[in-house]
C-alpha cells in the first residue's frame, strides 16, 4: 500500500525496494506479488496504477526467474489485458495507465523472446486493434537480460561485459543507463545469435541422421530389385537434398572450432553422409 500510495505524485523507493526484498525473501513471494500488483493496476485512481506498474517492473528487474515465470502466465497476463480492453476496465482506465500498461507488455516481448504466452497476448491486443502500433521504448529504460538464461550464456561467460553492465546500472546518470540499455541490447543479440547457430546445428544433425537412415533402407530394397518407381524418385530427391547438406555441415564445422563436443558432431553426421552419397553413386550409378 505505501509503495503504491496514491496521495504521493513520486515513487517512494524505499517502499518499492522493500517490497521487492519481501518478495525475494518470502517463499511464496514470487506467486502472490504479481496477484497483489494486478489489483493495484486496475485501481480506478491513475496515480496508484502508475505506481503499481512502476513496482511491477522494478520487481521484474530484481526479483528473479521465479517472479519472471508468473508474470509470463496467462493467469497475469489476462489481468494486464482487462485493463486496456474496452470490455473490461478499457472504458475508465486514463489514457496514460493504457500507455504504460502496453509499454510494459511491448518491453517484454523483446526482453523475454522465449516467453510464448507474452508474445501471443501481445499479438491478441494489436489483431483486435486494442494497440494500434508498438510503443517506442526510452532509451534509459532497464530490463533484465532474459530469464531462464541458457547454460555458458554470455552474460555468465563474459566476466568484463558482466562486470561492466553491473557498473553501468548502479549509476545514478542518466548516460550509463543509456550505455547499459546498448549493451544489454548487444549482448542478448549475441546470446540469440549463438542460440540461432545451435539450433541450425541440431536441425541440420538430424536432418541428415534421418535422410541417412531412409537412403540406406531404399539402398538395399534397390539391390534387391524391389524398389516401386515411386520410391526411386524418392531415393533421387534424397541424394539430391543430402548432397546440399554437405557444404552446410562444412559451415557449421567452421562455426564450431571453439567447441570440440559439437564438433565432433558435426564430422560423425558429415561421415555418414560422405558414407551415404558413395553408397548412392556406387549402387545407382552401376
Amino acid at each position: 500500500d505505501k509503495a503504491t500510495d496514491p496521495s504521493i505524485p513520486e515513487e517512494n523507493w524505499e517502499c518499492i525496494q522493500r517490497f521487492c526484498d519481501q518478495v525475494n525473501a518470502d517463499i511464496e513471494g514470487p506467486s502472490l506479488a504479481p496477484r497483489l500488483l494486478a489489483h493495484k493496476i486496475q485501481s480506478p485512481q491513475e496515480m496508484e496504477a502508475l505506481h503499481a506498474l512502476t513496482v511491477l517492473e522494478t520487481c521484474v528487474n530484481n526479483c528473479g526467474e521465479r517472479f519472471h515465470n508468473e508474470i509470463a502466465k496467462f493467469r497475469f497476463l489476462n489481468e494486464l489485458i482487462k485493463v486496456l480492453s474496452p470490455k473490461y476496465y478499457g472504458q475508465w482506465s486514463s489514457e496514460k495507465v493504457k500507455s504504460r500498461v502496453t509499454e510494459v507488455m511491448f518491453s517484454w516481448t523483446v526482453w523475454f523472446p522465449q516467453e510464448v504466452k507474452i508474445r501471443d497476448a501481445y499479438q491478441m491486443l494489436k489483431k483486435q486493434g486494442i494497440v494500434k502500433e508498438d510503443p517506442k521504448l526510452p532509451e534509459d529504460k532497464i530490463l533484465p537480460p532474459p530469464s531462464p538464461r541458457p547454460q555458458n550464456s554470455i552474460f555468465d561467460t563474459d566476466e568484463e561485459k558482466s562486470k561492466l553492465l553491473a557498473r553501468l546500472l548502479k549509476s545514478n546518470h542518466s548516460e550509463d543507463l543509456q550505455a547499459a540499455n546498448r549493451l544489454i541490447k548487444s549482448m542478448i543479440k549475441e546470446e540469440q545469435e549463438k542460440s540461432a547457430k545451435v539450433s541450425r546445428r541440431v536441425n541440420t544433425i538430424s536432418e541428415v541422421s534421418e535422410n541417412v537412415k531412409r537412403m540406406d533402407e531404399l539402398l538395399e530394397n534397390y539391390k534387391r530389385q524391389e524398389l516401386s518407381k515411386s520410391d526411386q524418385e524418392t531415393l533421387q530427391t534424397l541424394f539430391q537434398r543430402c548432397e546440399k547438406l554437405r557444404p552446410l555441415l562444412f559451415r557449421l564445422a567452421s562455426e564450431t572450432v571453439d567447441d570440440d563436443e559439437a564438433l565432433a558432431e558435426i564430422l560423425q553426421a558429415n561421415d555418414k553422409l560422405t558414407q551415404a552419397l558413395g553408397q548412392y553413386r556406387q549402387v545407382v550409378a552401376s
